[in-house]
């Protein structure tokens, strides 16, 4: 089932949600327009939708079979599948207006980094694989505007996009067990933190004293989809004092 003006596949995914796929590769026009569609799912609810989660190119959509099958009484989609019923609703807000007429607000955060040394274990390697300095890697990653196409692999981990090509580097051959909370490594031509300690394999550069998820906070994530992110260098002093608290 697709929308040809707008391009949109809907396919099954398990018995309780719905994938939109809205492309096939990772652009920034692509995520506008996800962030856009399920910004109007946000605002017109379906009776029974419980969540919206965004990847690069699709959304799946979850919902509750049975508030659907509920909401359907009396009217003539009664007769058809839940599945179906749920199509047909995302399909007559496909059909509305042009996506790009609305999305979710976005902010700008600033994210504190100390580079290097027992921090960033990997900055050498990032550096030489690349041909450059370690302070030319810093530079790069630093100067560059990031945006979160989405949140996953691990609670409030952050997928960025616009990274310079010029400090990307292969994933570790083999993961590290443990990558303490905070760190901020580079896989590909993609850069991330990991907000909780947690198995990895990217290429570790420097280490964040900022919290990116606090589960006992009413919104556990301190970055979503659609926001911008900036690096700050800071020193191994500094590092320390945000830790503190100061």
């Amino acid at each position: 089932m697709s929308d040809s003006h707008l391009n949109v596949q809907l396919s099954p995914l398990g018995d309780s949600a719905v994938m939109l796929r809205l492309g096939s590769t990772i652009t920034e026009e692509t995520h506008r327009r996800v962030m856009a569609l399920i910004a109007r799912l946000e605002a017109r609810p379906f009776a029974g939708l419980l969540e919206c989660v965004p990847s690069f190119a699709a959304i799946a959509v979850h919902y509750d079979p049975f508030l659907v099958k509920k909401s359907r009484i009396g009217t003539e989609l009664q007769h058809t599948t839940i599945y179906d019923t749920v199509c047909s609703r995302i399909q007559s807000l496909l059909s509305m207006e042009q996506l790009s007429n609305g999305s979710r607000k976005s902010r700008t955060v600033e994210i504190p980094v100390c580079y290097g040394e027992e921090l960033g274990p990997d900055l050498d390697f990032v550096a030489e694989h690349n041909g450059l300095a370690e302070e030319e890697v810093i530079a790069i990653h630093a100067r560059g505007t990031y945006l979160v196409y989405m949140i996953g692999f691990a609670p409030g981990f952050p997928y960025l996009g616009g990274m310079s090509g010029r400090i990307a580097a292969p994933r570790l051959q083999t993961p590290r067990t443990i990558i303490p909370q905070g760190s901020v490594g580079i896989a590909g031509e993609q850069t991330g933190v990991y907000p909780i300690a947690t198995p990895g394999g990217w290429q570790l550069i420097g280490r964040t004293p900022l919290q990116l998820f606090q589960p006992q906070a009413s919104i556990p994530s301190l970055l979503s989809p659609g926001d911008s992110v900036r690096f700050k260098p800071i020193s191994r002093e500094q590092y320390e004092l945000y830790r503190e608290g100061v």
